[in-house]
């Protein structure tokens, strides 16, 4: 059964997309120092089996953004099934990358969204270095309050939080909101439609993560669309 709520209404779209442009808009300047650093954090439940193949398809954006400013290192960090909670190695190619995605089945289970934000705050917090987190996901099962609490620790330690929502669950929409305000990240709500625009918006971090604004504001004028109008709102700015 198809319906008029199967897709995000156009104007719902736009204003999303804004949002997320005006979020990360107001990220510090990151000077480069080597490779950027970005965890890509995936929900691999059941319900996300039917777009896990786009997403493998779309990460190589990452790289292609990135490839012309030193380059990043991704870690793929996915959870599913019984408490399964896994981080990849570093990784610096997207054909490496898409390797370990095409490696995971999605399973049945609780989503782990509080493991996803622990390991970040580890990974940063430890003496090593994260520059942004990305997290696809279509829903949230933990408590709202837990998860508040560690992406507050997150914004202390400067690692924005990118958050790209599949479907529409509003208690969702609510927590991941949330989570991107308090690490000065961003959110942005998509579905099979916008498949184009969320490959764009995932190379804008990965530009970011790799070199700062400047950096961004380079790959704005490569793809245009959304990546370049946030690139122009950014001016001269770091």
């Amino acid at each position: 059964m198809t319906g008029s709520d199967d897709k995000l209404p156009t104007a719902r779209k736009t204003a999303q997309v804004d949002e997320f442009l005006r979020r990360v808009e107001s990220l510090p300047a990151r000077v480069a120092s080597g490779k950027g650093r970005l965890c890509f954090a995936m929900d691999a439940t059941a319900s996300r089996e039917p777009s896990w193949d786009r997403a493998c398809r779309i990460q190589g954006e990452m790289f292609e953004a990135a490839a012309a400013l030193g380059g990043i290192e991704v870690q793929l960090v996915f959870y599913r099934g019984f408490h399964e909670c896994k981080a990849s190695r570093w990784l610096a190619t997207a054909s490496a990358l898409h390797d370990a995605m095409r490696a995971v089945s999605c399973a049945g289970g609780q989503t782990q969204i509080e493991r996803v934000l622990r390991h970040a705050i580890d990974t940063a917090g430890a003496g090593g270095r994260l520059d942004a987190q990305i997290f696809v996901g279509d829903a949230m099962e933990e408590s709202a309050d837990t998860l508040a609490g560690l992406a507050g620790q997150l914004g202390l330690l400067n690692v924005p939080v990118f958050i790209f929502h599949e479907g529409d669950d509003a208690k969702a929409a609510q927590s991941f909101k949330e989570i991107a305000r308090l690490t000065r990240g961003a959110y942005c709500a998509f579905d099979a439609s916008s498949a184009d625009q969320l490959r764009a918006l995932i190379g804008a971090v990965a530009a970011y993560a790799a070199g700062g604004r400047k950096a961004l504001a380079a790959y704005g004028k490569r793809v245009g669309g959304g990546a370049l109008l946030l690139a122009r709102n950014l001016g001269g700015k770091g």
